[in-house]
């Protein structure tokens, strides 16, 4: 039996719910029968300044309970934070950056040199997106779906479970959309790139 340790490492913007995204994901990935992990990293944060969050997901127990220095994948749930933070680093060779960006894949891939860092890179305007659905710029929810998308490690339906558990109400319908419209559009996006 092949064993696998998935490790996830989240960039974002105190105020966006970066943690809250690593958190929904562990909940799913649970549900999906893995043994998950999810924790910040928190320093002198304030709303507005970079922050990171991490995920474990494994078929085993999960005994490490350090940060993600070499994560498979690399999510980022505000563009600009590549400004200042340089997000794929660690990032295994062979692994994915998926990204909140404006513009498409191709030209994230070169402003990062994923060819010469032998990594994959899948792009949404979640911002865009989240703001049509939810009228503010949290794009936890829509990276959560995006990262379902990409990888498939959780289904759309645990997903959804999970948000309509999480959240209540209208809030509870506007995010489900939101990760049910990124998941297909990150699916979609991975398939015409493989």
């Amino acid at each position: 039996m092949v064993k696998i340790l998935i490790e996830v490492r989240f960039h974002g913007r105190g105020g966006q719910g970066v943690v809250t995204a690593a958190d929904l994901l562990a909940v799913a990935g649970f549900r999906e029968g893995y043994y998950t992990l999810s924790f910040p990293m928190f320093g002198a944060e304030k709303r507005g300044t970079p922050v990171v969050s991490f995920l474990r997901i494994s078929d085993e127990p999960i005994v490490a309970r350090d940060e993600v220095y070499n994560p498979d994948y690399v999510v980022v749930l505000d563009p600009t934070v590549m400004e200042t933070v340089n997000v794929v680093a660690g990032l295994k060779e062979g692994g994915m950056l998926i990204a909140n960006y404006p513009k498409g894949s191709e030209d994230l891939k070169k402003e990062i040199r994923a060819d010469e860092l032998k990594i994959k890179v899948a792009t949404i305007n979640a911002t865009k997106m989240t703001m049509e659905i939810l009228g503010r710029p949290i794009t936890n929810t829509t990276m959560v779906g995006a990262f379902g998308g990409a990888t498939r490690l959780v289904s759309l339906e645990t997903l959804l479970e999970v948000i309509n558990e999480w959240f209540r109400g209208e809030l509870a319908e506007k995010n489900a959309k939101l990760v049910e419209e990124a998941y297909r559009y990150m699916m979609e996006v991975c398939r015409n790139e493989d």
